[in-house]
């Protein structure tokens, strides 16, 4: 059946400036991480992306090793814009990113030249698009110069293969060391994308969002619901379907009885505010508008018409922040750590 985008997309989504910009995000952003690979329904991932749309979420974030296979959420992208999204690229805002394992050798991940231009060469043939709109350094690389890394997304830009640049995972410390670099070849940074839920609150105390803040830095949030844990599934342990008993990115060594314990407290909050408790982890991480925007995932169109809910109401009292905040604390599973802290 033929998709007809609904003509009032725009009016009920917030927009939020992405730092000193020209750019505004969705409030919350799709990102294709998990359910755009091979391993699921062509339908439902079909269905999910055209709601989205349809929310005016018009942002949405991949990466070139999204899938699985590798590159298999980019190729499904691809064939959403020759097909439902014919004709509505420019009101898309597409991201990707390079700097994981992509393919074997030397020259397949972490931050050089050869690997960045390369992959994002790569991901635009996927895609069937001549540039994107945001292109990622997906994490620091410790042994590549941070000035031959930065240098890469300036010369992407300059090509036209990107319009804008961004930082993911970087820590507070090499994002001012980024931004300075790419300031002075003339290439701002537009945006930073971390790692950021209740369950893991490095951004805090490592000082990036108030950094962000000083640079006029736009920000992204990813796995706002803690790869699935601050949501209604693990509230009487693993369910079938789940992340944790997929094997996926959520281990069931973080399904501890002092996590479960904070998810069911936080819960408990979430009810009294007339909210799920993923809806609540999504207004949380957008809250005194300290983050642009909330990144999610959706396995079905009702799970993402829920999550667009949380911005039926973002705001938190004084009390009800002091009472999140005494479970709101760090459980392990920041698994981007070693990279946002080398």
């Amino acid at each position: 059946m033929a998709y007809t985008p609904l003509e009032n997309r725009y009016q009920n989504m917030q927009y939020n400036r992405c730092g000193r910009s020209g750019i505004k995000l969705p409030a919350i952003s799709l990102g294709l991480w998990h359910n755009f690979g091979e391993d699921v329904d062509r339908q439902t991932a079909r269905d999910i992306l055209c709601k989205a749309f349809d929310l005016g979420i018009c942002h949405f974030d991949l990466a070139n090793n999204y899938g699985p296979p590798y590159g298999a959420a980019e190729s499904f992208l691809g064939d959403m814009l020759k097909t439902n999204l014919a004709g509505l690229r420019d009101e898309l805002l597409i991201s990707t990113k390079a700097g994981y394992d992509m393919w074997p050798g030397p020259y397949g991940e972490w931050g050089s030249r050869k690997y960045l231009i390369s992959s994002l060469d790569q991901s635009l043939q996927r895609m069937g698009v001549d540039y994107v709109d945001i292109f990622y350094s997906h994490r620091f690389d410790p042994e590549t110069p941070l000035e031959e890394t930065m240098g890469a997304l300036d010369s992407i830009v300059k090509q036209g293969k990107a319009l804008y640049v961004g930082l993911s995972s970087y820590n507070a410390e090499r994002t001012q060391q980024a931004v300075a670099i790419l300031n002075d070849l003339g290439t701002p940074c537009l945006i930073h994308q971390p790692s950021y839920s209740m369950l893991n609150r490095w951004v805090e105390t490592d000082g990036l969002l108030d950094t962000l803040d000083d640079l006029s830095i736009g920000s992204i949030a990813f796995s706002p619901l803690a790869q699935g844990l601050l949501t209604d599934k693990y509230l009487q342990g693993v369910g079938a379907g789940s992340r944790a008993s997929q094997g996926k990115s959520l281990s069931t060594q973080q399904l501890s009885k002092e996590n479960l314990d904070r998810i069911n407290a936080l819960n408990s909050i979430a009810s009294q505010r007339g909210q799920s408790l993923a809806q609540m982890a999504i207004a949380w991480v957008l809250r005194k508008n300290k983050v642009t925007s909330a990144l999610v995932g959706a396995s079905s169109v009702a799970q993402l018409e829920s999550s667009v809910k949380a911005l039926d109401n973002l705001e938190f009292s004084e009390q009800q922040l002091l009472d999140i905040d005494k479970y709101a604390k760090e459980s392990g599973i920041n698994l981007w750590a070693q990279s946002s802290q080398s």
